[in-house]
């Protein structure tokens, strides 16, 4: 079984360069297919998710090529087949393929997405616009059929600011007859990154970022070059890293808008930090204060760092609150850290948590994407070794997370025993 080996309480120093935005790179990959021709992606992130998104476009027949940071994109090969259960179930982000097949053939053919299992994740908002759209939806067991004779513009509301269902609704939509306006739209930077994309390509779509997005449909998309933006979470994630043990740290590559609910509350917490317009520069502080954190959609505080930035509140001093607002099943990381040596409760969608505690290095399970990145975080600052099984989660998300560690002083490697 491979596994993450920490020996834990070593400075990092240097600089770590962030990678392109898992979940924009993920949305930008399916996207590709609403093209008639080639499209170019650069700063894709070298992660299993985008290796399995690779294989289903591969699958449809796409020719693709990939050379380091970028992948070429040739949709105009592609049979529009269903895309079976195994490809499927490797990640929560196959549902993009929804919104792109329909968009451009008016039919897509597959199963229940994968993922991290973090709560209930339904994807009716995204079936919901589907069905506004003009399209009508069977089930089969876990297999949706989602076809139109025709998709016809009109306003959608969604019950929930849902990124994903922002996004499907919005690669749906581009090519429909007439306009579409989806209300109470996630305003996240990934959909402002997948919007760009696609307004390359030829689309018509304003107001990404905002909580209303108008999309004019057209006939006809084309190839195109861009980019993905930095990725805010891992940013946060080797930022939460230097407090815990960095010594002048220096975190590249970033975009500090991205990231201000988390500079915020370090700031909050009297964290040691340089703010530049494309870095930041941390250092661990011996007396951190308490605070108090509330996920919430974007620009709230992301719930994709609450799990990193629990490590982080162990060491300081006082009774933090981490409220989690978004997913219910989303510290499953809590007790392999109390395991560790942290003071935690959990009391329903909260967790109180007393500091500062003295962790020590265990063998933990990651049991999601970013409860792994949780327990690495724990393991650099922990007495002794710390052994990380089920690390499939880890590499799904974080591009050459031991290597960039590795090169800032961290004793990190991966094992098989």
């Amino acid at each position: 079984m491979e596994k993450i080996k920490i020996e834990g309480n070593h400075t990092l120093t240097g600089t770590i360069k962030i990678s392109g935005a898992k979940n924009s790179a993920v949305a930008l990959v399916p996207a590709s297919l609403l093209a008639e021709d080639t499209v170019t992606i650069d700063n894709i992130p070298n992660i299993s998710d985008i290796k399995a998104l690779n294989e289903i476009l591969e699958y449809l027949g796409a020719k693709v090529k990939r050379e380091e940071e970028t992948m070429v994109i040739d949709p105009s090969t592609v049979k529009n087949i269903a895309i079976p259960e195994d490809h499927a179930k490797k990640l929560r982000a196959s549902y993009y393929f929804m919104g792109a097949l329909l968009g451009k053939y008016k039919k897509a053919e597959m199963y229940f997405p994968g993922g991290c299992s973090i709560g209930a994740r339904p994807i009716d908002l995204h079936l919901k616009g589907f069905e506004a759209l003009g399209a009508t939806i069977t089930t089969e067991g876990d297999k949706y059929i989602i076809e139109a004779d025709e998709l016809i513009g009109t306003n959608i509301y969604l019950d929930f600011a849902s990124v994903g269902a922002t996004i499907n609704i919005m690669l749906a939509a581009t090519k429909a007859t007439g306009t579409t306006i989806i209300e109470n739209a996630a305003k996240e930077p990934e959909i402002v990154n997948v919007a760009t994309f696609l307004n390359q390509m030829g689309a018509k779509i304003t107001g990404a970022g905002t909580s209303e997005i108008k999309i004019i449909g057209v006939k006809k998309l084309h190839g195109c070059f861009t980019e993905v933006i930095p990725d805010r979470i891992e940013a946060g994630t080797y930022i939460i890293a230097g407090a815990l043990v960095g010594d002048n740290l220096r975190i590249d590559n970033i975009i500090p808008d991205h990231i201000e609910a988390l500079l915020l509350k370090l700031k909050e917490m009297k964290a040691n930090m340089k703010v530049e317009k494309d870095h930041i520069i941390i250092s661990k502080t011996d007396k951190l204060k308490k605070v108090n954190v509330q996920t919430q959609v974007f620009p709230g505080f992301p719930t994709d760092l609450q799990q990193p930035l629990t490590t982080l509140l162990t060491q300081c001093t006082g009774t933090s609150i981490m409220e989690e607002n978004i997913y219910e099943n989303r510290f499953q990381n809590v007790p392999y850290l109390t395991e560790m040596g942290a003071n935690i409760k959990i009391d329903e969608k909260m967790l109180i948590i007393n500091g500062p505690t003295k962790l020590v290095g265990k063998e933990v399970e990651a049991t999601d994407l970013r409860a792994g990145a949780c327990l690495v975080l724990a393991g650099l600052l922990a007495e002794g070794e710390t052994k990380i099984t089920n690390i499939k989660y880890i590499l799904r998300g974080y591009e050459n997370i031991i290597q960039k560690l590795t090169n800032v002083g961290a004793h990190i490697s991966l094992i098989d025993e």
